[in-house]
């Protein structure tokens, strides 16, 4: 049976949950790289080509917490997933279940769409890596992540 306090994310969310996503940048401990504003969350989420989605906890009418995902492919699987971007929950309710339930959520996004796989990164330090084994979630130690971004991607780009 869903959890009633989570939902798809609505176009009035928008403001509340930029903010919870400067707070998860707080939170892991690079405020200063967190550039994301209402109006670009709100046209990632709802412009012409949305290729953004997102879900909201609730509690007492109030949005407390978020996913925000988007689709990728597996070449090997031959179908969709989801990539989880963010997901937080405010410190005060963590360990009441919101982020269990917003998981639950997506992963049966995945299973009703017939997607492979529901992934996401995590912080070596967060306590949550704990809670993430304890629902099956395997950790991927042997890949590593790269990314472009700024001065590099800019250089990269030049190639083209």
């Amino acid at each position: 049976m869903p959890d009633s306090r989570i939902r798809r994310i609505r176009e009035s969310d928008v403001d509340e949950v930029a903010q919870l996503v400067h707070d998860l940048a707080a939170y892991e401990k690079a405020p200063q790289d967190c550039h994301l504003t209402a109006d670009r969350l709100r046209a990632a989420l709802f412009g012409d080509d949305p290729a953004v989605f997102g879900h909201v906890a609730e509690q007492d009418g109030e949005v407390v917490g978020f996913a925000l995902w988007f689709l990728n492919f597996s070449t090997w699987r031959g179908v969709h997933g989801i990539y989880l971007e963010d997901l937080f929950v405010k410190a005060e309710l963590r360990g009441s279940g919101l982020g269990k339930a917003l998981l639950a959520t997506l992963a049966k996004e995945c299973v009703d769409r017939g997607f492979a796989r529901l992934e996401w990164s995590v912080l070596d330090w967060n306590p949550a890596t704990g809670f993430y084994k304890s629902l099956g979630a395997i950790p991927m130690d042997e890949w590593t992540v790269y990314r472009l971004t700024d001065t590099a991607l800019d250089k990269l780009a030049e190639l083209a």
